[in-house]
């Protein structure tokens, strides 16, 4: 995944969309890339308690850090959606953030699952 990333931000510094291209293509990022995410968060979801509330963030060190990680992640999402309005962005960068913050969520009710710290709802 941090190959991943690194790939996505080379790709979004370039302002050439034909060299955008080329470094997902480089990279090999592809609609699998973002179903490692997803399929890591479904077998993890398989083992959390179904939401029935928010979650705030926060509890163990660790989880807090994931939750963290995950506002990062979304923030960088909502950049990206932004940014498409000015230059096409292919939508895998988008998907592939929404899925990779997904996981950090799950990461992060797991993380303070297994520590004993458990989840506050709001």
């Amino acid at each position: 995944m941090q190959r991943d990333l690194f790939s996505i931000g080379a790709l979004l510094a370039t302002p050439d969309l034909e060299k955008m291209h080329n470094h997902l293509s480089k990279a090999n990022i592809d609609e699998r890339s973002y179903q490692g995410p997803r399929a890591r968060n479904r077998r993890m979801r398989e083992g959390a308690r179904a939401l029935k509330a928010f979650i705030l963030p926060g509890g163990s060190r660790k989880g807090a850090v994931l939750h963290v990680a995950r506002t990062v992640c979304r923030r960088a999402e909502r950049r990206v959606v932004s940014l498409q309005r000015e230059v096409e962005i292919p939508p895998l960068v988008v998907i592939y953030l929404n899925r990779l913050s997904d996981l950090l969520f799950m990461l992060a009710r797991v993380a303070n699952v297994r520590t004993g710290a458990g989840e506050v709802t709001w």
